[in-house]
């Protein structure tokens, strides 16, 4: 076993959280037992993980996607209170990490789809400590976009949305897990063949077309899978507790 706060300033230092401006807490947003034997990870802290949790007999739930965000409703009722009220019941912590883990060198979303995809980091770009959490880099020979779109599909078991933004082949590419189909422009901005995120919005095919970039929606909980598994993965390793990854269905 490790101690609960142990576990939790290793992961606080590991993923710098202090150095990240979020829309939710990162860290322990609720507090269970004082000791951790085993950690529950998943992408999102729904109903169905808090129970699935539960069932594999957890001390600890391990998420991306906690509770508390920026502009959410502030009083426990229906949804909310039951979420809140299964971890307080069965005495479960429920630790989330947002950017941070999207960040990180190593462990965070975006460098574990670049070893998923065999992707020479290059550098990065878009908001966030260490030159931002969105990363660019080169693909091992060119491709053209309905290529990577399949290989990506191919990868993540997840039909990818391709918009062309023309003709070019893909040399160079820009990626950020998630919801950050807005970098698009930045990823303009570098000279970058396509952009790859989890979501795209109804603006993002017209600047897409308009600035001659190809766009790849390669869905959120596919590509926010990595990160998550990862950190569960290190922390097990580290302490010498039980770590195991529930990756639920979220077709999105």
């Amino acid at each position: 076993m490790v101690k609960l706060q142990q576990l939790v300033d290793y992961c606080d230092q590991l993923l710098d959280v202090g150095s990240y401006q979020d829309y939710c807490p990162n860290g322990l947003q609720v507090e269970g037992r004082a000791e951790v034997r085993r950690i529950i990870t998943g992408v999102s802290a729904s109903q169905a993980l808090l129970d699935a949790a539960v069932v594999h007999e957890g001390d600890l739930i391990l998420v991306h996607h906690g509770y508390f965000w920026k502009g959410e409703a502030q009083t426990l009722r229906g949804m909310r209170k039951q979420r809140i009220k299964t971890l307080l019941v069965n005495d479960l912590s429920l630790l989330a990490y947002h950017l941070p883990l999207d960040g990180h060198a190593e462990l965070g979303n975006n460098a574990q789809l670049a070893r998923r995809w065999g992707i020479q980091v290059e550098g990065r770009f878009g908001a966030g400590p260490a030159g931002g959490i969105a990363m660019f880099g080169r693909l091992a020979q060119a491709l053209s976009a309905s290529e990577l779109a399949a290989q990506l599909s191919a990868n993540l078991g997840r039909e990818a949305l391709l918009i062309e933004g023309g003709e070019h082949p893909i040399r160079r590419v820009g990626w950020c897990s998630g919801a950050a189909q807005d970098y698009l422009e930045q990823a303009a901005g570098r000279g970058l063949d396509a952009f790859i995120s989890g979501e795209v919005s109804e603006r993002t095919v017209h600047t897409a077309r308009e600035l001659g970039v190809h766009y790849i929606g390669a869905g959120h909980h596919a590509t926010e899978r990595y990160g998550v598994a990862a950190l569960g993965a290190h922390l097990a390793e580290v302490f010498s507790i039980e770590n195991q990854f529930l990756d639920l269905d979220n077709p999105v």
